[in-house]
């Protein structure tokens, strides 16, 4: 008697597949000869590779836990970015799935929501408020994939071409540019987001002590 297969059975399968090998092996065939399933079962779970993609995302947003998080907004904020990254950073590929797709389902949300939320908290203008969103958003992206994608003696080839003489900026900071872990990079980014926003005009002009 064949196995019926969920939309669930699909999508792990694909983690699956993802861990194991990484983003480009992953292929509806390869999820369909995971799961000893016809191509066709898997099509009809998740229809294209691309609606695969957005569940998967989804599921690693699912992974991100928004309980216990710090009454300040601000605080709140940081906290969550943390937790997104390290989301990321638990799945292979994490940042290069998640960056290739546009995911409107409910753990993504939940996560968008919790965070504009509390930048609203803040008494921060509604376009600053969905603009730092996003520009916290795609930076931690983009870190995330670099730092996912990062090959050994990165930093000394950098160092090597930073001291030819050719780039004279970037010599006189060589130390900080090659020295700055993905940690401490994250860390300076998103607090200069944060204060770029809390710097901005309040929102009706309403005191965010009051």
């Amino acid at each position: 008697m064949a196995v019926r297969r969920r939309q669930k059975d699909v999508v792990d399968a694909a983690l699956a597949i993802l861990e194991e090998s990484g983003l480009d092996a992953l292929t509806m065939r390869e999820v369909a000869r995971r799961l000893d399933a016809h191509l066709n079962t898997v099509s009809f779970q998740v229809t294209t590779k691309a609606r695969l993609l957005e569940l998967m995302a989804d599921t690693i947003m699912g992974s991100l836990s928004i309980d216990g998080l710090p009454e300040d907004p601000f605080d709140r904020v940081t906290e969550i970015f943390h937790r997104y990254r390290n989301a990321l950073l638990s799945y292979r590929d994490g940042a290069r799935l998640v960056t290739g797709t546009t995911v409107i389902e409910k753990n993504t949300l939940r996560v968008g929501n919790t965070v504009i939320e509390a930048l609203l908290e803040a008494r921060i203008d509604h376009r600053i408020a969905a603009n730092t969103f996003w520009g916290i958003h795609y930076f931690l992206l983009g870190l995330v994939q670099e730092e996912q994608s990062e090959q050994n003696g990165a930093a000394s080839d950098l160092a090597e071409h930073i001291g030819s003489g050719e780039f004279p900026a970037l010599l006189i900071v060589q130390d900080e540019l090659t020295a700055l872990s993905f940690t401490a990079r994250f860390d300076f980014g998103i607090s200069a987001l944060l204060g770029a926003a809390a710097a901005a005009p309040l929102k009706d002009s309403v005191s965010r002590e009051g």
